[in-house]
């Protein structure tokens, strides 16, 4: 077969199987059975939802609420269609190639730009760790009254945990990503109920304005777009969709393998999709109109418990609930960044390290940056949350450098063989999303680098 002949090419520029400690462990069904099969394959896509719902997104979609009401809806909707298309196919380029992102872009590249591409990717990584720091030291401020310099410090711990984690086997970590974002939905959904948000306005948000255009809709929405749809995640999902024992050299095993694992990320990415549109319900329901200064994590925990702001639903409840929400989310964006450090390290520069090495490095690469604004600005949030808009620049940046070999290794017949490479009009919509973003984003620096000037 075509694409086996093409798998062996391919092989023999890797550093190894992605992930070789998890990598073809999880056993599933031989037989064609719907729902056994789909419960076997469920797990990776929970991982890459994580990175829809970060920190990260929070301030965007609540603020995004806060301003413009439900206006923004729309941008959610497609921000989470154009992450399905690119997940699907991450997970298909890993399942079929039996290589992740990291390593087949390292396949068609020399060892120099293969430095260069790490750099940037670990940058991105990097980015992304920050906001799950800064949530996770912010959360427990907010809860326990910590320190946020001894919250930083103690997000290094995290990395100790996943050692643990991963001793006892993919499918524990899979489960406990699962509950988490569980325990998020169901925060959110209880604050939007109590809200009572006006659902005929909310059904209404989801088809796209034209006021989404104007200067600052366009701002916010960029910002939602930026925040939504990461590169991590196309690195981490070509990695872990490995982790289950399908035959590789067998076409109908791989196409079972490509079709289960799709159903898993779309049906994950639809439960992100919903926490998204929960926090921009719940920013409209309640600050709409009088919450333009919600730009903090603080400011937020604090306006759910003032009347003022929340009317009468506020409550140290709901506060505190939120509260939770962000811890929870801070620890599962941990897990998942730590790996795709791992990921991006192997398979750009072909470095091995011992498994605590590799998980340290790349918890410290952004746990620095962190700690040194917080020490240097004696605590202040505002600080640190301008940290957190300021490296969203990275992950702009970084973006096309992994959307445009994905596009273009999936719709290869070299690569994928004649039947698992992208119907074309697979590859044309890819290709119109991989364009808008990288536009988008390109926006998106603009706007961040003029505003710091200003």
């Amino acid at each position: 077969m075509q694409h086996s002949k093409n798998n062996n090419n391919f092989i023999k520029y890797a550093n190894g199987p992605s992930l070789e400690e998890i990598n073809n462990t999880v056993s599933v069904p031989k037989s064609n059975h719907f729902w056994k099969n789909l419960m076997a394959f469920s797990g990776p896509g929970a991982l890459v939802a994580v990175g829809y719902m970060d920190p990260g997104n929070w301030v965007t979609s609540i603020g995004g609420g806060a301003q413009y009401g439900y206006l923004l809806m729309s941008v959610i909707l497609i921000s989470s269609l154009i992450a399905m298309l690119l997940q699907y196919m991450a997970a298909k380029l890993g399942i079929v190639t039996q290589m992740d992102l990291a390593q087949a872009t390292r396949a068609h590249t020399n060892k120099k730009v293969g430095y260069v591409l790490w750099i940037v990717t670990e940058l991105a990584i990097m980015a992304t760790d920050i906001a799950e720091v800064i949530g996770g030291a912010i959360a427990l401020n907010l809860l326990f009254g910590m320190p946020l310099a001894v919250g930083v410090i103690l997000t290094i711990f995290d990395v100790l945990l996943l050692l643990l984690l991963m001793k006892l086997g993919f499918r524990k970590i899979e489960a406990i990503v699962i509950t988490l974002i569980s325990v998020i939905l169901l925060v959110f959904l209880y604050e939007v109920i109590i809200s009572q948000p006006n659902i005929p306005d909310v059904l209404k948000g989801f088809v796209p304005q034209a006021q989404v255009l104007h200067h600052g809709q366009l701002t916010m929405a960029l910002g939602i777009v930026g925040a939504t749809v990461m590169p991590h995640n196309l690195y981490l999902h070509s990695s872990i969709a490995q982790t289950r024992q399908y035959v590789r050299r067998d076409e109908k095993n791989l196409a079972k393998a490509v079709k289960f694992a799709t159903w898993d990320s779309n049906i994950q990415l639809s439960a992100a999709f919903i926490i998204n549109c929960l926090l921009l319900i719940l920013g409209s329901a309640l600050f709409f109109g009088h919450g333009s200064e919600l730009g903090t994590f603080s400011s937020l925990y604090h306006a759910l418990n003032d009347s003022q702001l929340a009317g009468a639903v506020a409550s140290p409840i709901l506060s505190t609930l939120f509260a939770l929400a962000l811890l929870a989310s801070g620890q599962n964006s941990t897990i998942t960044g730590t790996l795709t450090g791992q990921v991006v390290m192997e398979g750009f520069i072909h470095i091995r390290l011992p498994m605590w090495a590799r998980r340290m490095v790349t918890r410290l690469l952004a746990v620095i940056p962190v700690l040194a604004c917080t020490i240097y600005f004696g605590g202040d949030e505002t600080a640190l949350d301008n940290l957190l808009i300021y490296s969203q620049v990275f992950l702009s940046i970084a973006l096309p450098v992994s959307m445009i070999p994905l596009v273009y290794f999936t719709s290869s017949k070299k690569i994928m063989g004649e039947r698992f490479k992208n119907p074309l009009w697979v590859s044309i919509l890819g290709w119109i999303c991989t364009i808008c973003l990288t536009y988008l984003n390109i926006q998106l620096i603009v706007s961040t680098v003029s505003s710091i000037f200003h």
